[in-house]
């Protein structure tokens, strides 16, 4: 067996947290997993993991062994896919999902470009500001903002995305410019929620001179579309927090003004999530790659945009 066999399976046992586990994920038994573990500490000198009856616990240099190992993986992934897009006729559908902004400014303006280049690969684009199960839904791939649950897929990080508290001037004349996060609570500011069904509360976590602090706003507005609060705040309803990208023409024309400029929003993660999986389809890896380097380009120079303002 390879050694890049017993490194694949060493990753799978560390994110599944079980050598059945692991097997069954890669299709093999209980006893090759093992064997692989202890053919690859036996090859490294040091032990991966702690081992009990009941549980499975990586050690320190399984820990680090662990980051090392994802990235070698990717290389190899990317190498193969390479291979493959040079010397595989891609065809077929591509399911993908991403929220609403995500979608709409970054992902479907660029569709056309990918499809034009590969004429025989069909683009399936699901548009939600909802979380998405890529097992349940049968999708290959998702992008989404903020942190996932914990999850056995893989994520691919794009970029750290700025965000802004943002009002409609005529708000703001009726209500004040609050400075901070503070004044937004004290002065009863109308703070519009992006919202799910089962939330109990919600937060922003705002950039204080002592560093991040959560602060618990209220508003009458709510709603799961992220579009719709840039309406409302454009309608001079309330505050919104909008990722830059989403509201930089609106800042640049000064329909929506920045508020609580001395706490702004921390920066919200932006990533792909998709399949942990051997031999991954080729125009699935070719798309992410694609769509990575586009939307990284695109959400740096909004922010140069937005700044210049």
């Amino acid at each position: 067996m390879s050694y890049l066999e017993n490194v694949r399976t060493f990753v799978r046992v560390y994110e599944l947290g079980s050598m059945s586990a692991a097997g069954r994920d890669l299709r093999i038994s209980p006893a090759v997993t093992s064997s692989r573990i202890s053919q690859l500490e036996e090859h490294l000198g040091i032990r991966l993991f702690q081992r009990t009856t009941r549980n499975l616990t990586p050690t320190e240099q399984g820990k680090a062994f662990y980051r090392g190992s994802v990235d070698i993986l990717e290389a190899v992934e990317n190498a193969e896919a390479q291979v493959a897009n040079i010397t595989v006729n891609l065809r077929g559908s591509i399911f993908i999902a991403a929220p609403l902004g995500v979608g709409r400014r970054l992902i479907a303006p660029r569709l056309p470009t990918f499809l034009d280049k590969y004429p025989e690969v069909n683009a399936r684009l699901r548009l939600t500001d909802r979380k998405v199960d890529l097992t349940a839904e049968g999708l290959d791939l998702a992008f989404f903002l903020g942190q996932p649950e914990d999850s056995n897929l893989k994520i691919r990080k794009i970029a750290d995305v700025s965000r802004v508290l943002c009002a409609a001037p005529g708000y703001l004349e009726r209500r004040g410019m609050p400075r901070n996060g503070d004044e937004l609570i004290s002065q009863g500011h109308e703070c519009m929620n992006l919202r799910f069904p089962g939330a109990t509360e919600f937060r922003w976590l705002l950039n204080t001179p002592t560093g991040p602090k959560r602060f618990r706003i209220s508003g009458r507005y709510e709603c799961d579309d992220g579009d719709v609060l840039t309406e409302w705040a454009l309608s001079g309803a309330g505050i919104a927090m909008k990722p830059v990208f989403e509201v930089a023409e609106h800042l640049k024309s000064g329909r929506l003004i920045v508020v609580a400029p001395e706490t702004p929003p921390e920066p919200v993660q932006m990533a792909c999530l998709f399949a942990h999986r051997r031999g991954q389809d080729p125009k699935v890896r070719l798309f992410m790659e694609f769509m990575i380097e586009k939307i990284a380009v695109d959400i740096g120079t909004t922010v140069l945009h937005a700044d210049a303002s």
